[in-house]
């Protein structure tokens, strides 16, 4: 896919089918149920969901889905994540496996707590 100007995340779904549009839909899904405060955007290009600035990024691509929660969860969830492929910011989730949905869920609350100590 390349960069294209969505107005906002249905519109960037819309361009996904089969696996790989039920696992975008299925991370949106999970987020939103652990913050229904957050709010929905496109950043980079890409769904982005915000709870006191940016929480967490997600996109799709022709062998997995990316999700972007940033450095810090990736170090605290290490060992969960130990069977993905991860680096820095990101976590490569394969198309052909079940989504972690459980460790979505842990990510996101850590999220959350990132955002709200750092407006302290």
């Amino acid at each position: 896919m390349g960069m294209k100007n969505y107005k906002d995340i249905d519109e960037y779904l819309a361009d996904f089918s089969g696996e790989t549009r039920k696992k975008l839909d299925e991370i949106r899904k999970t987020v939103n149920e652990e913050v229904p405060e957050a709010k929905e955007k496109i950043a980079y290009g890409i769904p982005t969901l915000t709870f006191h600035g940016n929480l967490l990024h997600f996109a799709g691509y022709d062998t997995h889905i990316g999700f972007y929660p940033g450095s810090a969860p990736i170090k605290q969830f290490a060992e969960e994540l130990s069977g993905y492929e991860t680096s820095k910011g990101t976590i490569r989730l394969a198309l052909g496996k079940p989504l972690p949905l459980d460790l979505i869920r842990k990510i996101t609350k850590a999220c959350v707590e990132r955002n709200l100590q750092k407006r302290k």
